[in-house]
């Protein structure tokens, strides 16, 4: 079933009282072969990274993080926002603690009246944004009937273009009533809302995620955007999943992390709700996809990813073959989406779509034959045909053909790059 989600509103302090959402999502189903996934891109650059080491008690670090204060009416969330370290600070063991309590000692006014409840909502606006990469955190989230957190994100020109033209990506969002569920979720103009294009993760065997941290994770490139937790990939989005509407994801986001209290979605706090409650942040860290230099790309058989007798010629077979070093093996896996190697690019020939097209080497020309996406499942996705490299007829054969085929999760279309 979909499970109704309404809109919410940026609180930015460079703009205010602009438009943002939660959306109607079809939960998905993860892949059981995909389960505990290590990490691609292991020479990947660091962008941003925050794990809150300091002196309990005391405020993030306010050249990576600013506070946005207010209410917000459009959800009919209960909260207000505030500013200092009541609601949002450090615990002196690595941890970023924001804090719901029901109170009110300063006499705060929300669109209800005399607010009930504080909170508070951190974003890196005007201090970091990224562009393709992935985007995780280590979270554990509050527990109980109206609480909403989330780790998310919007297009940094918000400011000129309004939402939903701004787009938003929502990493990891979780309401009370569904305590073992997160949804992931995209919102774009004319799929904003309840229209938002998304799916929803849950835990096994009822496990709530309040019991422990997990890390939420987006693997996010030019045309694809490849949701995880833990390392298990439960859905990935393209252009084609927009039914012909504007993808509006190739361009610098900013972040932000929130614990909301009530709204239409989460519905308000009841008798149950203990409060306060504490979404615990771990860990917040953006990795790209640029290596330094050159790495391998291992795949079926522990062989490597090669360039045809290290010829840079356009049109060159890849292949499969022994790892040995040489420059035919060392790829640049980029933020771009582009895999190169002897200065050129991992093409699908002809830019084809079909089961079976073989990838060669090619002059980079930044067509969708060339941009490729890889996930922390390990796969390398060619999201214009929506297919996963792949080793030709699953034989380990030094000098077997790469092809792009229907991806199955198979021993033959799993990489490791570095």
């Amino acid at each position: 079933m979909d499970s109704p989600r309404l809109l919410r509103r940026c609180l930015l302090a460079a703009f205010s009282a602009v438009l943002l959402a939660s959306a109607a999502v079809t939960p998905a189903q993860a892949d059981p072969t995909r389960a505990a996934a290590p990490e691609p891109r292991a020479a990947a650059a660091v962008t941003f990274s925050d794990t809150f080491d300091g002196p309990a008690g005391s405020a993030v670090n306010s050249s990576k993080w600013q506070t946005e204060t207010g209410d917000n009416v459009n959800n009919h969330e209960r909260q207000f926002y505030t500013a200092g370290t009541n609601n949002a600070a450090l615990d002196g063991q690595g941890h970023l603690v924001i804090t719901a309590r029901r109170e009110n000692p300063n006499n705060y006014q929300c669109w209800y009246g005399r607010c009930e409840y504080t909170s508070a909502r951190l974003n890196t606006s005007g201090r970091f944004t990224t562009t393709y990469g992935r985007v995780e955190a280590r979270l554990k989230v509050p527990r109980g009937q109206g609480m909403w957190p989330a780790f998310w994100m919007l297009g940094n020109d918000i400011g000129q273009v309004g939402w939903p033209n701004s787009g938003e990506i929502d990493v990891m969002e979780n309401v009370g009533f569904e305590p073992s569920t997160v949804h992931g979720t995209l919102h774009g103009p004319g799929y904003s809302g309840s229209g938002g294009i998304g799916g929803a993760y849950t835990l096994p065997g009822g496990q709530a995620f309040a019991d422990a941290f997990h890390t939420f994770a987006v693997d996010w490139s030019p045309e694809a955007i490849t949701w995880s937790v833990d390392g298990t990939v439960y859905q990935r989005r393209t252009p084609a999943d927009l039914g012909g509407r504007q993808w509006v994801f190739n361009k610098p986001f900013f972040l932000i992390l929130n614990l909301a209290v009530g709204g239409y979605w989460p519905g308000d706090p009841d008798g149950s709700t203990v409060f306060p409650q504490q979404l615990v942040v771990d860990e917040v860290k953006v990795t790209t996809g640029e290596s330094s230099g050159g790495a391998p790309i291992r795949g079926l058989a522990g062989k490597c990813v090669d360039v045809a007798a290290a010829n840079s010629a356009n049109g060159t077979p890849v292949q499969l073959y022994d790892c040995n070093g040489t420059a035919a093996q060392q790829w640049t896996v980029g933020s771009d989406g582009s895999i190169r190697a002897l200065g050129k690019c991992l093409d699908v020939t002809a830019g084809g779509t079909a089961e079976g097209t073989p990838v060669q080497l090619y002059d980079c020309n930044g067509t969708a034959a060339q941009r490729w996406t890889v996930t922390g499942a390990r796969d390398i996705v060619n999201p214009q045909a929506n297919k996963c490299l792949d080793v030709t007829g699953n034989n380990s054969a030094n000098g077997t053909r790469l092809q792009i085929w229907t991806c199955a999760g198979t021993a033959n279309q799993k990489w490791t790059v570095g």
